[in-house]
């Protein structure tokens, strides 16, 4: 599989196309960028089993790095923007029910959940959109109390992406198969972290 990706996972440029995915998908969620992660981890761990090609494959660390940083940039981005255009913001989620129920269910989830709950937003589908749009949204939120959590987020996030795709390439071949187990792993975890965040608070 990763012979014929060669050219797509060889070469520095690799780490920017990473970069400016995983920086982007705060504004478009849609952007595959947990996918590209794993793939390039994949590529990683294609590269370790052969004698001369640590040079032309990703480095593991770096991509964990590079990934992490564009996660928090991104999540900063969105939160400015936000706090800078909160009205706007808000008319433009009231042209969407969904993403007004979606913001709704942010702030209650955000009430009772704190910082931790940006990092469990992180692996939700568009929970990372919502939660730095609507922190920045919230007045009482301050972008030092946002980059801690914001940072770590992005670390876990990165570390996880990056283990599926290296240890699944070693476990079950370089080959598209690892990459759609790895990549349902992912979605797994987004689909757990989604149900803990719109799970009601318990009754007390």
């Amino acid at each position: 599989m990763f012979e014929s990706m060669g050219p797509l996972t060889a070469g520095p440029w690799i780490y920017a196309v990473v970069a400016a995915s995983v920086l982007l998908d705060v504004f478009l969620p849609l952007l595959p960028s947990g996918v590209l992660v794993i793939a390039a981890a994949t590529a990683a761990a294609a590269g370790t089993g052969a004698a001369g090609q640590m040079n032309t494959v990703p480095d593991i660390v770096a991509l964990i790095a590079i990934a992490a940083t564009a996660s928090v940039l991104g999540d900063l981005a969105a939160f400015r923007l936000a706090r800078r255009g909160g009205d706007r913001l808000d008319r433009a989620l009231a042209r969407s029910r969904r993403l007004r129920d979606s913001q709704e269910s942010l702030g209650r989830a955000l009430a009772r959940g704190g910082g931790p709950l940006v990092v469990l937003a992180r692996f939700a589908p568009a929970g990372r959109s919502l939660m730095s749009l609507g922190a920045g949204a919230t007045t009482d939120r301050r972008t030092r109390d946002f980059l801690p959590w914001s940072a770590a987020a992005g670390v876990a996030w990165a570390c996880y992406s990056v283990g599926l795709g290296y240890f699944g390439g070693h476990w079950l071949g370089a080959n598209w198969l690892a990459t759609g187990v790895s990549v349902l792993a992912l979605f797994a975890a987004g689909a757990g972290a989604a149900y803990l965040i719109r799970r009601p608070a318990p009754a007390r």
